[in-house]
């Protein structure tokens, strides 16, 4: 290569900061990150944050990750793609040209056009997300003075199994802080298909499934979800009471791959060869690439890595390695201090199981952050945080 080597980086999130983290180790690169966020949404814990955790337990500002690094960060839209000229267009009109692009947008939500969702329900997705849904939440309570008839969250993959096994004890919480009569929560996941993580083992759909139920968590398979009112959804013909419905079951690839004339696959993700390249001096990883594991956060930094070494390879004048995909390690929480977990042929549930979860989390965090920095950026799951002034007032004595 003569010169430095621009490569730009499309998306904030896992992959596309590990990506560039790792090139900006190499002063051959012109590393270049393209996010709409100013925050690296850290999705694992998002959950967590929806009920009564604190947001910097979920939010990592790139400009601190970036700080002292060899990485130029624009915050902007990325909305149109001249393979020709190699240039990024923005939505504020700049350019941006590279020699090699990596894609890394994440993936947007779904409704399937179902009448109602997309105007009533709630998404746990982003940060404004998370603060809208806390704050409805809060809301109903202290004006009904009772919770909601049902709390119903759509959608039994991992974020909807974790999200319905945190909401009773938080919802609980709110109760107390504002010094109301203990009363029964009904919490309810909906699930189209015949069993919970239905993309998991069945016997780790049968262990959380148990672990919901002891929760007096109400599971409803094989069912579908209909259209939603302002006070009710609607599943498999019949209305299920509730202002709180948690869309979780439902993502598609980001519109930019669309808008730019990239070849889907038939799951809807951009297909690429061998080097993970939809085009030439074009990567697509994490979420949006056809790959089996393709919507795990470690699929995402383990694309993210592969990625930035085979460019290196390439600035060595080495050939590059083909992507073999890896299977991730599987942690889902599914309430207080209980977890399963998948690590090849080897299953834990339980306490172990979010002890190990815990473990993860931190050596997360360090992905992007060193040890002590990462260490009180986990630490922040301990706490709690809310707008509402009675329950901080609360939390602050109790």
């Amino acid at each position: 290569m003569s010169g430095a080597h621009k490569v730009l980086v499309v998306g904030g999130g896992f992959g596309g900061v590990r990506a560039a983290l790792s090139l900006a180790e190499d002063r051959r690169f012109e590393v270049t990150l393209i996010s709409s966020d100013s925050d690296l949404r850290y999705y694992p814990t998002l959950y967590l944050t929806a009920t009564g955790g604190k947001r910097a337990n979920s939010s990592i500002p790139l400009s601190r990750i970036f700080i002292d690094k060899n990485i130029k960060l624009i915050q902007a839209e990325a909305t149109s793609l001249d393979r020709t000229n190699k240039t990024i267009t923005t939505a504020n009109g700049d350019s941006y040209a590279y020699d090699s692009l990596i894609l890394a947008l994440g993936v947007v939500t779904n409704y399937f056009g179902v009448p109602g969702l997309e105007q009533y329900s709630y998404s746990i997705k982003t940060q404004a997300e998370v603060a809208r849904f806390k704050a409805h939440l809060h809301q109903q309570i202290i004006e009904d003075r009772h919770p909601d008839p049902n709390y119903v969250v759509v959608g039994a993959g991992p974020t909807g199994i974790e999200l319905a096994g945190a909401l009773p004890h938080y919802i609980k919480r709110i109760m107390k802080n504002h010094a109301l009569q203990p009363q029964p929560v009904h919490v309810d996941i909906i699930e189209a298909l015949p069993r919970l993580l239905p993309r998991l083992p069945k016997d780790t759909s049968r262990m959380v499934k148990r672990q919901l139920k002891r929760l007096g968590v109400k599971i409803y398979l094989n069912s579908k979800v209909e259209g939603q009112s302002i006070d009710a959804l609607t599943v498999n013909g019949k209305p299920i009471r509730s202002h709180t419905v948690i869309w979780t079951a439902g993502v598609s690839t980001h519109p930019f791959f669309v808008n730019n004339g990239f070849n889907l696959s038939q799951r809807h993700k951009v297909a690429t060869n061998m080097y993970l390249e939809a085009d030439k001096d074009i990567y697509v990883i994490g979420d949006n690439a056809d790959t089996p594991y393709s919507g795990m956060a470690q699929t995402a930094l383990y694309d993210g890595r592969y990625i930035a070494n085979n460019l290196i390879r390439l600035a060595n004048g080495q050939e590059p390695f083909s992507y073999v995909a890896k299977k991730p390690i599987t942690v889902i929480v599914a309430g207080d201090r209980w977890a399963a977990v998948l690590w090849g042929k080897l299953r834990i549930y339980g306490w172990l199981g979010w002890l190990l979860r815990e473990a993860s989390e931190l050596i997360g965090f360090h992905d992007f952050e060193p040890w002590n920095i990462a260490t009180k950026q986990w630490l922040t799951e301990f706490s709690s945080e809310d707008e509402c002034v009675v329950c901080a007032i609360a939390e602050s004595h109790s």
